[in-house]
């Protein structure tokens, strides 16, 4: 493996997580690999699920949340006669039905329906607080969890392929929606919408924003490499994921000591690159003031 001492700066590690794996447990295993506690993950994956995790490392943690406010895209499979208590293979079945009298049609009308902006009651094994505490420990304590319904937006929802396997009828999907929607969710809706159950086999993330599967390695590849362990550094990762306006030397100096520019007109979180090509802050812009919302290289770094 090669060296993983990592600047003080740090970038993002793009992770290919295996099944089985708590984003917790990728974060843990990563701050051996690199030698660091200073790591974060933006986007939690369930331990079921595979694909793309994004670390932020040193002091790259703090565009995570950043990050976080992003569209995902999955591949999936959703099974179609069976609904289970996790809304996943995973939980308890809590019905089975026969599916296969259904048609492509019938399948792709409420697939439609489920696609652009929609309300969604979250997985009650989801991560969202109820009165302080997870609504995923709750249900692990026998609790009934009632969450309410959320605005979401699945910009695609379609079918790749078909499989009827026995009484029931498996879909491979892929699915593009803003953050915050839960596919085992839309397989719950489709099957209850089917009149037949329906709940989640096998979930992959291919994408978080602008990062994509090209951009990740697993686990066991980063423990072999012989590379350089981050996959952007912090100007790579800001490039990648923002705007950007260039400043001179000037502006620069008044960013890394907090002060503020003037707008240029730029909407949203956006990056200030030096001459140099070096990511000195984001900023966001309102009324006559350019004002950071995080100062990448501050005065004293």
């Amino acid at each position: 493996m090669a060296d993983a001492r990592i600047d003080a700066l740090g970038g993002l590690l793009i992770v290919d997580k295996d099944g089985g794996w708590t984003s917790h447990d990728v974060v843990a295993k990563c701050r051996k690999l690199l030698r660091t506690k200073k790591i974060g993950h933006a986007g939690t994956l369930d331990p079921m699920a595979t694909g793309v995790l994004v670390l932020g490392v040193e002091r790259a943690t703090k565009l995570l949340g950043l990050l976080t406010l992003t569209t995902k895209a999955y591949t999936a499979t959703i099974r179609l006669g069976q609904a289970t208590t996790t809304d996943d293979a995973e939980g308890e079945v809590l019905s089975t039905a026969s599916a296969t009298h259904l048609t492509d049609v019938e399948i792709a009308t409420h697939t439609a329906k489920l696609t652009g902006d929609i309300e969604q009651v979250p997985a009650t094994v989801s991560a969202i607080k109820v009165n302080g505490e997870r609504a995923y420990a709750r249900h692990r304590a026998g609790e009934e969890v009632q969450l309410a319904a959320r605005p979401v937006t699945v910009s695609r929802f379609d079918i790749l392929a078909r499989r009827d396997i026995s009484e029931f009828v498996d879909l491979d999907v892929v699915v593009e929606c803003s953050s915050g929607t839960y596919i085992r969710a839309l397989a719950r809706d489709l099957g209850a919408a089917l009149g037949v159950g329906g709940h989640l086999t096998a979930l992959r993330r291919t994408r978080v924003g602008p990062f994509t599967l090209e951009h990740a390695r697993t686990l066991d590849e980063l423990a072999e490499s012989e590379d350089a362990l981050l996959s952007l550094d912090i100007d790579d990762a800001i490039r990648t994921a923002f705007p950007h306006r260039d400043i001179d030397d000037k502006q620069a100096d008044d960013l890394r000591n907090g002060r503020w520019l003037e707008p240029v007109g730029i909407s949203g979180v956006y990056a200030a690159i030096d001459p140099s090509g070096r990511a000195i802050a984001l900023l966001q812009e309102s009324g006559k003031r350019a004002a950071s919302v995080m100062v990448v290289r501050p005065s004293n770094l």
